[in-house]
């Protein structure tokens, strides 16, 4: 456990406790910061409270006993639900107060949010993750943080504890376009993956080795490195849906669309990942976006000695601001 600013009082209220908020909000917990949280899932907060966690009734009672609200949410409409309703966030914030929402979303959306914060003389930050859902856990994920510099120099103490490498990248709603930006660069190379393992099955290749050797290769990526192990064991357990990969890349193609871009790789992605989740459901993992090859071509790309699961083993340090 990292021994973080001894003093340091923070109230922190946690709403959205899906694949990487859970995780995100453990995290938190485990590092002894005072925490509430709120989630619609009555079995998920139930776990929280099992652990010890405080659990709020009501986005109200969040709201009035914690300084920083953060939220991590599935979609566009549930964040504008989470802060827009007349129970929402924005009904109860107080001057002051920190919002920090913490997922891929709309940044457009975002910004309106942003400004309804702002006038309740509160502060709007949006910080997404980047770097595995295995990280958020550990505290070893990055952090890409958007909105004004005092804001989140307050929110530092705590940001320090949920990621390790934090890049302040400057207004509201840059931290989103960066964000997804590097999401869809990490969908492409997914989507490429399963070609790759493809012609390497086809070709008799050696599985294992040939894992080792792209990674030692100038073609090698962080969702080589992560997400080719789950799928050399079969469990493609990478902790995201293709309901969220679709999102995401439905994201980077709005912006594109916004900025008068005539995009010509992302639109056969996001076909591929539309054609996956028909086949998988939405609820399917990400990684079998590669089954569709699997079973068109009446193979596996099995492999002994791949974790069914991946475990972040980096030691935890205190982040620090890049």
């Amino acid at each position: 456990m990292v021994n973080f600013d001894e003093g340091l009082i923070m109230r922190i209220g946690f709403i959205g406790l899906g694949n990487v908020g859970g995780k995100l909000a453990s995290n938190l917990f485990n590092n002894n910061f005072d925490l509430m949280v709120f989630d619609k899932d009555n079995e998920v907060l139930n776990q929280f409270k099992n652990k010890g966690t405080k659990v709020a009734s009501s986005i109200e009672q969040l709201v009035s006993n914690n300084d920083i609200l953060i939220t991590c949410l599935p979609s566009p409409e549930a964040c504008n639900e989470v802060i827009e309703s007349s129970k929402g966030i924005a009904a109860y914030i107080k001057e002051n107060q920190i919002w920090m929402e913490m997922s891929t979303t709309d940044e457009d959306q975002l910004k309106k949010h942003a400004l309804l914060i702002e006038s309740k003389k509160a502060i709007a930050l949006e910080a997404p993750v980047s770097g595995g859902c295995h990280r958020a856990a550990t505290g070893n994920i990055s952090i890409f943080v958007g909105g004004k510099r005092e804001g989140f120099e307050k929110a530092l103490p705590v940001l320090s504890c949920l990621g390790r490498r934090i890049l302040h990248v400057g207004d509201f709603g840059s931290a989103s376009i960066l964000k997804v930006i590097t999401n869809y660069l990490a969908t492409v190379h997914l989507v490429s993956l399963g070609e790759a393992w493809t012609i390497a099955k086809k070709s008799g290749l050696d599985l294992n080795k040939a894992f080792k050797g792209i990674a030692a290769s100038s073609g090698n990526s962080f969702v080589h490195e992560t997400e080719s192990q789950v799928i050399l064991n079969g469990s493609y357990n990478i902790n995201f849906t293709m309901d969220l990969v679709e999102k995401d890349v439905g994201l980077f193609e709005s912006l594109a669309e916004k900025l008068d871009i005539d995009l010509e790789i992302s639109p056969l992605v996001l076909s591929i990942i539309k054609d996956a989740k028909e086949k998988y459901g939405s609820r399917a993992w990400s990684s079998m976006v590669v089954k569709r090859l699997e079973d068109k071509y009446e193979t596996d790309f099995r492999a002994p000695g791949f974790p069914e699961e991946l475990v972040d083993d980096e030691e935890k340090v205190k982040g620090y601001e890049i």
